[in-house]
């Protein structure tokens, strides 16, 4: 037992965590993928397979990632030593149950009591340590994670009291926290990332009120959905989306360097961000009554933005954490390429043909699979000297 809470893989939160929620989002696509092309008949899960897509990419994967990254993060941030060891391996077992969870021939109160304990429990270690070194400036992260929390309740009760509508507004609400989330993480790291690779000198520190406008902005947009005010086209928050994808804009032009599209490493991260500018300008022509279909801008963040920045994020850091030089190889290249065909094709060949669903899983579930063939090695085997 000493041997197992001693493994590299329970030495800092990314190393499970990017672990399992790689494995989970080829997984997880992979069955929902199959059931809608009815090749896996047979039992669904509590309150359906709809149900149990929506709750467990947010909450499953999005989730598991954005734990590996800030049990990593807050330590580096505070200086205070990480989660490892039993503690962590607990933390893990806690994620799994919640998924197997599902396959339990239960109530969905029991269901209902063995997911909702994660969040907390990662809001309560990450929130001791940056309370304890006073690291005010990161309280936003914490806000956003105690959000999701109340973002997996309310889909859950929806679950419980089955109640569709709440299940989707918890969802959608969830998904675009994680999107704030993502921009506001990405705000700090990308431009440093794109520094460091290509060697180019410190730039001056830019106005944080655009940061603070894109963080505030978007958690107003995750409660409009959790209000269900995404019911009907409205054109105020049509005004709040253009307002949000063009601070995104600015950004985006801010950081571009000529050199990062010779980085694999940059061009993922930066192109995946475009994703979210996508996204939300789609979300005003929806809103501005331009565009038929929401879910287009639904699965622009989820797919390209999220999926996308997950991937290249993932890759990155799990070289940089475990002493490994900053050159991907080539097969985790290639699934950098994979996961933004699969948000294009989930968005451009869907509402012409449905086989343009398929392909898209196909090539989400190539990406995070050339990841695991890559990194799983890397991540479990001990820091390199």
């Amino acid at each position: 037992m000493r041997k197992l809470a001693a493994a590299p893989v329970f030495s800092l939160g990314f190393r499970p965590f990017f672990l399992a929620g790689a494995a989970f989002a080829l997984l997880a696509v992979a069955i929902w993928a199959l059931w809608l092309y009815g090749r896996l008949p047979g039992a669904q899960p509590v309150g359906g397979m709809l149900a149990w897509h929506r709750h467990e990419m947010p909450f499953g994967f999005a989730v598991a990632i954005i734990a590996g990254f800030l049990l990593t993060a807050v330590p580096n941030w505070t200086g205070r030593p990480g989660l490892k060891g039993w503690p962590l391996i607990g933390l893990v077992l806690v994620w799994l149950l919640a998924r197997l969870a599902w396959l339990m021939p239960a109530s969905p109160g029991f269901l209902l009591v063995l997911q909702m304990p994660f969040l907390p429990l990662l809001a309560g270690v990450l929130g001791r340590d940056l309370i304890a070194a006073g690291k005010r400036d990161n309280y936003p992260i914490l806000l956003m994670v105690a959000l999701l929390a109340g973002c997996q309740a309310m889909t859950l009760w929806g679950l419980w009291t089955d109640d569709v509508g709440l299940q989707r507004r918890g969802v959608l609400a969830a998904l675009w926290l994680v999107g704030a989330m993502m921009s506001v993480i990405g705000g700090r790291v990308i431009p440093f990332f794109i520094q460091r690779g290509l060697n180019r000198p410190a730039q001056p520190a830019a106005s944080p009120w655009p940061t603070r406008i894109l963080m505030v902005s978007g958690l107003l947009a995750a409660l409009t959905f959790a209000l269900g005010l995404d019911d009907v086209p409205r054109l105020w928050l049509a005004a709040l989306f253009v307002l949000m994808g063009t601070l995104q804009l600015v950004r985006l032009w801010r950081w571009h360097d000529r050199g990062l599209w010779r980085v694999p490493l940059l061009w993922s991260l930066y192109l995946s961000y475009v994703w979210l500018v996508v996204a939300v300008f789609a979300m005003a022509m929806w809103h501005a009554g331009w565009m038929p279909q929401q879910s287009l801008a639904t699965h622009s963040l989820a797919v390209g933005g999220v999926g996308g920045l997950i991937l290249a994020m993932i890759a990155r850091v799990s070289l940089g954490h475990t002493g490994r030089a900053l050159q991907p190889s080539k097969a985790i290249v290639a699934g950098f390429a994979l996961v933004l065909l699969a948000g294009l094709s989930r968005v451009l060949l869907v509402p012409f043909s449905g086989l343009g669903l398929a392909l898209s899983a196909l090539l989400w579930c190539c990406a995070f699979g050339l990841f695991l063939l890559r990194y799983s090695d890397i991540l479990l085997k001990p820091r390199a000297l």
